[in-house]
């Protein structure tokens, strides 16, 4: 009986371990499938009405063009993109910091958001190609004005977002910890964190795109490695293939780092709704 029962529970799991297979399959199939013959599709069209046009590569070149660049010059491409990589997820991780950190104070003080969200503001106001020179040259051409320029780009939607979730708790929730006399510290760790959770996450897929952006464009203020660097200094040059190459580099990268957050997301959130409803 005892030998059946282990059979029985060894089948089970084997069971279970099938459908999660079959699930994860059918994720990857769904989820990555789809987009990958579009763009596909997308590149044999480009191909086509090239060849057949007989467009200049200086206008644009043929995307075989650009894979044949990418493979043979790979290392270059990779040694530069590593340089945009790190300063883009340096300037993320540290623009959301301050942001979360500073949301976590105006959520609480409608006062300090009154005096320091006007300044929030007009920084997120000031165009960011204004600043990268100013950056430059005040920090110099080295990686700390590049992770600064990203930070700056991703500060401002992570903040609006985080001080929404930490005000936009239930009612319920905060009355009842409020009747057994919880702390102020108790109150935003249960509660007011886990609620403002989701609309941090979403933030952050929006910012980690743009973290890449502000990074590529300190780059073209003033840099000596890079992947920005070398899109200006090929478009300068009228080397269209290598421009596209680096494009195409920079939006593999933003596709990886926002899986990376929508992966993060439904690991954290698997007790929220959004996730339930998947």
């Amino acid at each position: 009986m005892a030998e059946q029962m282990r059979e029985l529970v060894a089948d089970g799991g084997a069971v279970k371990e099938v459908k999660r297979t079959d699930t994860r399959w059918r994720y990857l199939v769904e989820s990555v499938l789809p987009p990958a013959l579009f763009l596909i599709s997308l590149g044999l069209l480009w191909e086509i009405i090239v060849t057949v046009q007989n467009i200049s590569p200086i206008i644009l070149p043929k995307p075989s063009a650009v894979f044949v660049e990418l493979v043979e010059n790979a290392s270059y491409y990779f040694r530069n993109g590593v340089v945009t990589f790190y300063e883009a997820v340096a300037g993320f991780l540290f623009g959301a910091i301050v942001a979360m950190v500073i949301a976590a104070v105006l959520a609480r003080s409608r006062f300090m958001e009154r005096t320091v969200f006007p300044l929030v503001v007009l920084i997120k106001a000031t165009p960011m190609i204004v600043i990268a020179p100013l950056l430059i040259i005040w920090m110099g051409y080295g990686p700390t004005p590049k992770i600064v320029m990203a930070a700056l780009l991703c500060f401002f939607p992570i903040l609006v977002n985080t001080i929404v979730g930490l005000r936009s708790v239930n009612p319920t929730s905060l009355e009842f910890l409020e009747s057994v006399s919880a702390s102020e510290f108790e109150v935003f760790w249960r509660l007011r964190a886990p609620h403002a959770l989701p609309y941090v996450l979403s933030a952050f897929k929006t910012s980690v795109s743009l973290a890449v952006i502000g990074a590529l464009v300190a780059e073209w203020a003033g840099a000596g490695e890079g992947l920005g660097r070398v899109v200006f200094t090929a478009a300068a040059n009228l080397q269209q293939v290598s421009v596209f190459a680096a494009v195409v580099v920079l939006a593999g990268m933003g596709i990886f780092l926002t899986a990376l957050v929508s992966w993060l997301e439904k690991r954290l959130l698997y007790w929220h709704e959004s996730a339930i409803s998947d």
